[in-house]
């Protein structure tokens, strides 16, 4: 009898390693997101604002998981308050609504940065020579579990929702990406059946995208996504979220690609922009006679 009262402590230490977090999780995500936080999201996600209610209860959810499990560091003296956290957490989990994905599982800290920060990165000369050098950047993504921002570009990518521009998106896509083993723009699709089309319309459009920078032509993406296949999914989920209108216009199969792998439509939460002008026939600028 005392050897199994043995065994089954034995058991249940064993086993509470594997299920106390669960429980753990569980009873966190029992409770509400605090009306404090709540009040974040609506200030600073104008997009929150115009969701569903359905849809916004997801984001709370979502966003309580985030901030249970994720570590925010601040760098450079910045000491990140809750606003900061919310705010990149309810960006961040806009990414992962209606979709059956973990909360971002290889990622564990958020470092933040009072305003752009600049990383050391190698160069390689000619001959093979590399020299160190530094570049200024907004956000990083790394397969380490760490993503880096500056809060200055997280504020200004939240103040304006339509603008293409959104740091917090794009490195937060870089994450998605690096799911299916490495970020390549291909992330984890679930049906491997899907990779046939998802990798020809984003390739199409990425030699579309390289030849508009080539030639400094206007295109809906900004051109830094013609560096390489994961900045360009990086760069079309900001499009995706931010201009949605002109991405199905302009890029219909593209943005078809993507209803289909985040499961939601942003126009629902946006204004559609006017119609343009119709000048009346009589018209005249009087420049032309």
């Amino acid at each position: 009898m005392e050897a199994l009262i043995w065994i089954a402590l034995t058991a249940l230490l064993i086993a509470t390693p594997f299920f106390y977090p669960r429980w753990r999780l569980r009873r966190v995500l029992a409770q509400p997101l605090p009306a404090a936080a709540q009040a974040v999201l609506q200030h600073n996600i104008p997009v929150y604002r115009r969701m569903a209610p359905a849809l916004q209860q997801q984001l709370q959810r979502l966003v309580v998981q985030f901030l249970h499990q994720k570590k925010f560091i601040g760098c450079e003296g910045l000491e990140v308050t809750d606003e900061m956290a919310v705010t990149i957490a309810g960006q961040a989990c806009l990414l992962l609504l209606n979709r059956p994905s973990k909360v971002y599982p290889a990622l564990h800290t958020i470092l933040v940065y009072p305003s752009a920060f600049v990383a050391r990165r190698a160069e390689v000369g000619p001959g093979g020579v590399v020299t160190p050098g530094h570049q200024t950047m907004l956000g990083e993504s790394w397969d380490d579990g760490r993503i880096v921002l500056s809060w200055d570009d997280v504020q200004r990518g939240a103040g304006d929702w339509t603008d293409g521009h959104n740091v917090v998106l794009h490195e937060f896509a870089h994450q998605l990406d690096s799911e299916s083993g490495r970020a390549n723009g291909a992330p984890y699709l679930g049906n491997p059946a899907s990779y046939s089309e998802w990798s020809e319309v984003l390739e199409r459009d990425f030699q579309s995208l390289r030849h508009s920078a080539m030639y400094r032509q206007h295109s809906v993406m900004d051109h830094y996504g013609a560096t390489n296949p994961a900045e360009f999914f990086a760069v079309a989920t900001e499009t995706f979220f931010e201009k949605p209108y002109q991405m199905a216009e302009h890029h219909a199969e593209l943005f078809a690609e993507f209803l289909k792998y985040y499961r939601v439509d942003p126009r629902d939460w946006m204004t559609p922009p006017p119609p343009p002008v119709a000048l009346p026939h009589e018209w005249s600028t009087g420049w032309t006679h």
